[in-house]
């Protein structure tokens, strides 16, 4: 078995075949295995004819009720093979060159072997072959032997050969590389050189990603592993405003998800794609990107909730008071209806964490409509989201407090508060005129602009802009 693609080229043919097998052996209909595993016998009518996914805690129970030990879950797991279509593969050149960023030696800025994962996911990172299935990884020791050996360090393309061994060694590389990943993540937003090292291991991806390419074969892993660096180098320049660099990542990243056909991948760039645009404050291409994350599966909550988030900031930079409050609505009740396999998939939007992303969102998005508007109840309502967000951030991630500290302080200011604002803002001056955060030099560009405006001769404000002045020298 090659996986759940079936020759019919259903994606999920082999586990339905299966699952009808087993169902038949056990002597159950459809309608008594759905009353068993607490499903409609629709589901399982879908199931077994291939149409549709099945969903992970699904699967267990059917393993469970059918007594497979495990057989479905074992489908579910291995790699799926996407569908060549004529002509598709050997894919055009461009597809892995040219690459923005530096070329920095496979093996620099090693990770920190203390944070190494013993599987995957590990940080949110799927395993680029067989999803969440909870594959392990080798010891961060194997590591260097496995890139400095053919192919992917710069030399000829690995002879994997079509055996198993040749598969587990090109699996076993794969893990070890989304380990990596998960360590550089980790680390990243601590270690200024993190962004070498995650462009150095993402060029030979991309190198190794065309070897196996040029030899006739989908890189689908590669790609799928690509996609995901090129999300994390788009992030780290963006994060030091080199916004040119992190548009050509994540349309690099863009590309790949494309290939391999992965829609988590898709949907999470074209969010930071977002970002990017509404930083240079241009709400109609804002809108697109926002309305193609809804696009990319209607299946899929997290990426409709997703979508409202960001569709509702760029109807607040147009100053569309009403679409901008309707996708908050949609939002906060699309991220009430999250399920397991949205949280599998987007486990940053589950818990804690996920309310305080929501709140962010929907914060930011209520205090660009009150700059759009002057609406000083929209203010308000960013003071009240700000607040709970910010109330949630975790002591490790100092930049996410630091740029909600200044969010909320705008907010004051845009809700007719200057006093408010200025007290918030000090508390964090000096760490934001330092910081080369785009994301933090933006809100306190903003901050300023509104401060120094109206209420530049009041004497808070006059001795803010005394500990701003202080604060750069």
């Amino acid at each position: 078995m090659t996986g759940p693609a079936g020759a019919d080229g259903a994606p999920w043919a082999e586990f339905g075949r299966q699952l009808r097998s087993l169902r038949r052996a056990a002597g159950l209909t459809q309608l008594q295995l759905g009353l068993r595993v607490g499903y409609h016998h629709s589901v399982v009518s879908r199931l077994e004819a291939g149409l549709r996914e099945p969903p992970v805690g699904l699967v267990r129970r059917l393993d469970a009720v059918l007594e497979t030990g495990g057989e479905l879950a074992a489908t579910v797991a291995a790699p799926r093979e996407v569908p060549r279509r004529p002509g598709r593969f050997p894919a055009d050149p461009a597809l892995f060159t040219p690459l923005p960023g530096v070329d920095a030696p496979a093996g620099q800025g090693a990770p920190d072997s203390g944070m190494w994962p013993a599987r995957l996911p590990a940080e949110g990172l799927a395993c680029p072959l067989h999803g969440t299935a909870g594959c392990a990884v080798p010891d961060p020791g194997e590591l260097p032997a496995l890139l400095d050996g053919p192919g992917p360090a710069g030399g000829p393309a690995p002879s994997w050969g079509t055996g198993t061994g040749a598969a587990v060694a090109e699996a076993e590389l794969l893990h070890g590389l989304t380990a990596v990943l998960a360590c550089l993540i980790r680390e990243a937003f601590r270690h200024e050189g993190r962004v070498t090292a995650v462009e150095g291991l993402l060029r030979t991806l991309a190198r190794w990603a065309g070897e196996v390419n040029s030899a006739g074969r989908l890189p689908y892993g590669q790609l799928r592993l690509g996609a995901q660096y090129a999300q994390v180098a788009g992030r780290l320049r963006m994060e030091r405003g080199q916004i040119g660099v992190a548009m050509a990542w994540f349309g690099h990243g863009l590309r790949w998800a494309d290939a391999v056909q992965d829609a988590s991948a898709r949907a999470t760039l074209l969010s930071d794609m977002c970002t990017l645009v509404r930083l240079d404050g241009d709400p109609s291409l804002m809108l697109g990107y926002a309305q193609g994350i809804g696009a990319v599966d209607a299946r899929r909550r997290w990426m409709a909730t997703l979508s409202d988030l960001y569709q509702a900031r760029g109807h607040a930079l147009s100053g569309d008071a009403a679409a901008c409050r309707r996708h908050i609505s949609l939002a906060r009740r699309g991220f009430a209806r999250l399920g397991l396999q949205d949280h599998l998939e987007a486990p940053w939007m589950a818990g804690a964490e996920g309310s305080m992303r929501v709140d962010s969102a929907i914060g930011g998005a209520l205090r660009d409509l009150a700059v759009a508007t002057g609406d000083r109840a929209a203010a308000r309502r960013a003071i009240d989201a700000t607040a709970r967000s910010r109330a949630q951030v975790p002591p490790q991630m100092r930049g996410a407090r630091l740029l909600l500290t200044l969010r909320l302080a705008d907010s004051w200011a845009c809700a007719g508060d200057p006093g408010a604002a200025v007290a918030l803002a000090s508390e964090v001056l000096p760490e934001a005129v330092r910081s080369r955060e785009s994301m933090v030099t933006a809100e306190l560009r903003g901050l300023h602009s509104r401060l120094t405006g109206p209420w530049a001769d009041l004497p808070e404000v006059r001795a803010y802009r005394e500990r701003l002045l202080d604060a750069g020298e």
